[in-house]
């Protein structure tokens, strides 16, 4: 990984559009590509970013960027859809780089942990005619939580959360985008996303819904089978 602090100006150019004036920043390079941008406030999510698969290059600035005190011009473009992230960069007041290793992954809490094994043994909840094909299907990023399958044919990798937020839409996207490579998941069509969990926050809904991922929201009772019958209308 690579560590940046700098004063830096960041233009997202694509489907949408945003713009970060000139501020000290911090700036993270993963190993998986992707680039993102921290402030120290706020919130501990980035204030814009770009998932792989994307490429960085360094451009040299402009002259009037150049006269503004912009030293370098970083350009990570997004290979598929083309969109881009340019950013300016001034000072640098930090710049290392750190290996760390294999990350083991996420241990789950036990209430994720048991929805996994409760939608497995419940697979059609999430359509009828679908089927499992297993649990922790491992990706060379990490593992899915469930790998099913369409009456179709179609395989649909499932991630689930207690609490649904952009990062786990995120993560789920990264699992698609690889699953998508390999033949055997994609020979009946595109491997279809599917993210699940108690609740699903709104900015995480419209997110999965603008990459084709469907969103369903787990009923933790009713999969457990204490629904109360008495209760519903129909």
């Amino acid at each position: 990984m690579r560590i940046v602090i700098a004063s830096c100006a960041v233009d997202y150019i694509g489907r949408l559009t945003a713009h970060l004036p000139l501020a000290t920043r911090l700036l993270m390079v993963k190993a998986d590509g992707s680039v993102l941008v921290h402030s120290d406030g706020g919130s501990y999510k980035p204030l814009n970013w770009m998932s792989p698969p994307c490429a960085l290059t360094v451009e040299e600035p402009g002259e009037e960027e150049r006269a503004g005190g912009i030293t370098q011009v970083w350009v990570v473009r997004h290979r598929k859809s083309g969109d881009q992230l340019r950013i300016r960069i001034g000072q640098v007041l930090h710049d290392s780089d750190h290996d760390l290793g294999v990350d083991p992954g996420l241990v789950k809490d036990g209430v994720e942990a048991h929805l996994q094994e409760l939608l497995a043994g419940h697979i059609t909840t999430l359509g009828a005619g679908y089927s499992l094909v297993r649990r922790e299907y491992p990706t060379a990023i990490g593992p899915v939580d469930i790998l099913a399958r369409t009456p179709e044919g179609i395989s649909v990798a499932v991630e689930i959360k207690r609490r649904g937020e952009i990062d786990g839409v995120e993560q789920l996207t990264r699992y698609l985008e690889l699953m998508n490579r390999d033949p055997h998941l994609s020979a009946a069509g595109p491997v279809q996303g599917v993210f699940a969990a108690q609740q699903i926050k709104p900015q995480a809904r419209t997110l999965a819904g603008d990459r084709g991922i469907r969103c369903v929201t787990l009923d933790y009772d009713e999969l457990r089978g204490l629904g109360d019958e008495t209760l519903r209308l129909f």
